[in-house]
C-alpha cells in the first residue's frame, strides 16, 4: 500500500476517531483512519444482548490488564478496549450519559477554557437523534438531525419500574431524562440502539464517511508518530509503511495507546522516554499521568419471583432470544438490558451527584457469569468522582508491547468511605415496599457482611471496573506544565499533531464514558476546522436545598 496521504490522518476508528472522520469528510476533506482491529460485522457485536461477548474476545479486544492493584487485594483488572471498527463502542455496555453540566463548567475551570457546559451541549445536541420512545424527558435539551441514534427499553419487566418506584420511596427525586435538564433522581436508561442494533460509532459515523469516497481505513499498528522538524507529519505503522498526511495527525487511540503513542513518538515525561532509549521531542510530563476510572460494586439480590432474564440463561433460552433477535430485531437480544437508571448524592453538601446506578434484572458479572443462585437482580454502583490517580507507562521501547496501567484504585482514603457508603444506601433502596413482591435475600456481598471492615474486605474482593479509563493527556491551559494538550486538542511542545479522545478529559465526567468521546470527537473536528457551534446557556436541575440534604 505504497504512497497513502490524506489531508488528515487519524490513529483509532473508535467514538472520537469516527466522529472526527466523519465531519473532516463532511467538510470537503480527504482522511485516512488508522485501525489496528478488523471488521465489527457480525451478530455478537450487533446483537445488543450479547454484550458481554465481544468484550471478551481478542479478536476485538486489545487485552489489556492493570498492574496488580494494591487496594483491591493485588488484584489484577481487565482493561477491555476495542481493537476493532468503531473502537470500544462496539463493544461497551452501549449506555448513553453525557455527564452532568457540572463536570464540564469545572473542565473550563481546570483550564480547558471553551469547554464548559455552554461550549458542549451545542455539540450533544448535533451528534444525537434522540427517540423518547414516548416516556418524556426534556426535548429542548435533546438532539433530533445527529448520526448517533438514542434510545430507550422498552422497560417491559417489572422489575425496571420496581427499582424506579424504590427510589421515589426512599426520598429521591425521579427524572423524566437524565441527558436533559435533570440528571439526579432515578428514571429510564438510554442506549445507543437503533432499530434493536448496536448504534456503535462505526454504525453512525464511520460507514457514512467511508461512501462518501473521501475515507479511507487502513489496517495497521500505529508505532510511531512521523515528524519533519517538529511538525507532525504523518504516522509510521509495523512493518515500515508511512501515512503520510498533508495537514495535520489526529491521534484518538484509548486513554490507554494514546499516550503510549505519543510516548513511542518522543512526547512525554523525559526521563521515562530515556529510560527505554526514545529520543525526547517534548518533554511533556503530563502524558500517561492523571488516569482515572470508575469502580463499581455489584449488589446483588436473590429474586423470589422467576421474572428475571435467568430464565433465558440456558441452551433453548439463549436459542430463543437469538432467533427471535435475527428475525425481528425484538427480545432481550435487541436491547442491553439496561434500562431503569438513577444518579443520586451520597450525603448533603455534595452540590451535584456523585453516585451512579445501573439496574440490572439479572445477577451476573460482566465476563456472562451467573450467580450461583439463579432468579436475582442487581444494581452496579459506585463514586463518580475518585481522588485516586494512576498512569500509563511504557513498559519498553517496543510498539508491538502492551503499557504498564496502573490505577492506583482506592489509594485515597476517601474513597472508602464513599463506597461504603454506595453498598449502605443501595441496601436501603432494595429495602423499599416497591421490591417486596421480589426480594428474597442479598446475594453480594451478603447479609452478613455490615460493619466497616466487612465491607472493606468485600470492596477489595469483588469491586469491578466500569471500564471508563481516562484522563491520560490532560487537556488544559498551554502554559500549564501538566497538561498535554491546549483547550483546541493541539498537542503542546510540537505543531500538527492533536489529541482528541477520552484521554484528554481533565476529570471523570458522571456516568458512561462513550457519549462525551464522541462529543470530544465533534467538538475538535470544529476546532480543526477553525469553527464553532454557538454556546447555549442551558441551566441544569441542582437539588435546591443540596448544602443540607442528601434527598
Amino acid at each position: 500500500m505504497p504512497g497513502i496521504s490524506a489531508d488528515y490522518v487519524i490513529v483509532g476508528a473508535g467514538s472520537a476517531g469516527c466522529a472526527i472522520a466523519y465531519r473532516l469528510v463532511e467538510a470537503g476533506h480527504t482522511v485516512a483512519i488508522i485501525e489496528h482491529g478488523g471488521s465489527d460485522a457480525g451478530p455478537l457485536i450487533q446483537m445488543p444482548g450479547a454484550l458481554s461477548f465481544p468484550m471478551n474476545m481478542p479478536r476485538y479486544d486489545w487485552g489489556f490488564r492493570s498492574e496488580a492493584e494494591p487496594g483491591l487485594g493485588g488484584r489484577e483488572l481487565v482493561v477491555p478496549r476495542g481493537k476493532v471498527l468503531g473502537g470500544s463502542s462496539s463493544i461497551n455496555g452501549m449506555v448513553y450519559v453525557r455527564g452532568h453540566a457540572c463536570d464540564y463548567d469545572h473542565w473550563a475551570e481546570a483550564g480547558a477554557a471553551g469547554w464548559s457546559f455552554a461550549d458542549v451541549l451545542p455539540y450533544f445536541k448535533r451528534m444525537e437523534t434522540w427517540h423518547d420512545n414516548g416516556h418524556g424527558g426534556d426535548p429542548e435539551w435533546r438532539g433530533t438531525n445527529g448520526p448517533l441514534h438514542v434510545t430507550r427499553g422498552t422497560r417491559a419487566n417489572p422489575l425496571y419500574r420496581a427499582f424506579v418506584e424504590a427510589g421515589r420511596e426512599a426520598g429521591y427525586q425521579v427524572t423524566d431524562d437524565y441527558n436533559g435538564v435533570q440528571q439526579e433522581g432515578f428514571g429510564p436508561m438510554e442506549q445507543t440502539v437503533w432499530k434493536g442494533r448496536r448504534w456503535s460509532a462505526a454504525n453512525a459515523y464511520l460507514r457514512p464517511a467511508k461512501a462518501s469516497g473521501r475515507l479511507r481505513i487502513v489496517r495497521g499498528l500505529a508505532e510511531r508518530i512521523a515528524f519533519d522538524g517538529n511538525r507532525a507529519v504523518g504516522v509510521e505503522l509495523a512493518g515500515g509503511r508511512v501515512v503520510r498526511a498533508h495537514g495535520e495527525v489526529i491521534i484518538a487511540a484509548s486513554a490507554i495507546n494514546s499516550p503510549k503513542l505519543l510516548m513511542l513518538s518522543g512526547i512525554g515525561p523525559a526521563g521515562h522516554l530515556r529510560d527505554h532509549g526514545i529520543e525526547v521531542r517534548a518533554d511533556r510530563p503530563g502524558v500517561g499521568t492523571n488516569l482515572q476510572d470508575h469502580l463499581e460494586i455489584y449488589v446483588q439480590m436473590a429474586a423470589s419471583r422467576p421474572i428475571t432474564l435467568f430464565r433465558y440463561w440456558n441452551l433453548p433460552g439463549k436459542a430463543w432470544v437469538g432467533a427471535q433477535w435475527l428475525f425481528s430485531r425484538t427480545g432481550p437480544g435487541a436491547t442491553n438490558n439496561f434500562e431503569s437508571a438513577a444518579f443520586i448524592r451520597s450525603r448533603a453538601g455534595v452540590r451535584y451527584p456523585d453516585i451512579q446506578y445501573h439496574f440490572l434484572p439479572l445477577a451476573v458479572r460482566y465476563d456472562g457469569k451467573v450467580a450461583a443462585e439463579g432468579h436475582g437482580f442487581q444494581a452496579h454502583v459506585g463514586p463518580m468522582r475518585s481522588k485516586s490517580r494512576g498512569d500509563v507507562t511504557l513498559r519498553d521501547g517496543n510498539p508491538a508491547s502492551a503499557p504498564r496501567i496502573r490505577f492506583n484504585y482506592m489509594s485515597h482514603p476517601d474513597d472508602w468511605v464513599d463506597f461504603r457508603r454506595c453498598i449502605r444506601l443501595t441496601r436501603e433502596i432494595f429495602a423499599q415496599d416497591a421490591f417486596a413482591l421480589y426480594r428474597k435475600h442479598e446475594i453480594q456481598p451478603g447479609e452478613g457482611v455490615q460493619t466497616d471492615d466487612e465491607l472493606d474486605a468485600a470492596i477489595r474482593e469483588h469491586a469491578e471496573s466500569a471500564y471508563h479509563p481516562c484522563g491520560t493527556c490532560r487537556m488544559g491551559a498551554a502554559d500549564d506544565p501538566g497538561a498535554v494538550v491546549d483547550p483546541e486538542c493541539r498537542v503542546i511542545g510540537v505543531e500538527g499533531l492533536r489529541v482528541a479522545d477520552s484521554s484528554i478529559f481533565p476529570r471523570i465526567t458522571n456516568g458512561n464514558l462513550n457519549g462525551p468521546s464522541i462529543m470530544v470527537g465533534e467538538k475538535a473536528a470544529d476546532h480543526i476546522l477553525g469553527r464553532r457551534l454557538p454556546r447555549e446557556n442551558a441551566q441544569p436541575w441542582i437539588h435546591p436545598d443540596w448544602a443540607n440534604a442528601q434527598r
